[in-house]
């Protein structure tokens, strides 16, 4: 069975919210299917999607285990964006939560330091 994931992010503002996320996913979109939305493909047929929506943003929740958590957050911080919050857990596994400016929470957890 063939599987694509969409999580999407609703934002009041696309134009304002689209440079935040290209630095966030350091890269441009993967594509724009339309002039309010813009996709990035995380991970093979594992998509992350902005859309202007005022009457939902800021509610987002938006979450990925990676194996590599220090390296991208290292590399989130080498582009400008510092986590708003760091949860560690049991068996070192580490929650950490990025916010954009609308308070959507975009979330990585994995073994890390």
């Amino acid at each position: 069975m063939a599987l694509d994931l969409f999580a999407g992010i609703p934002v009041t503002d696309y134009a304002t919210a689209l440079p935040w996320y290209e630095r966030f996913f350091g890269a441009e979109p993967s594509f724009l299917p339309n002039e309010i939305e813009a996709v990035w493909e995380v991970a093979e047929h594992r998509y992350v999607y902005i859309v202007q929506d005022p009457k939902r943003a800021g509610h987002a929740l938006v979450f990925s285990y990676v194996e590599d958590l220090d390296e991208r957050v290292a590399e989130l911080a080498r582009r400008g964006i510092e986590p708003a919050e760091r949860e560690t857990f049991g068996g070192g596994v580490v929650k950490v939560i990025y916010r954009d400016a609308e308070g959507n929470e975009i979330s990585y957890g994995g073994t890390g330091t």
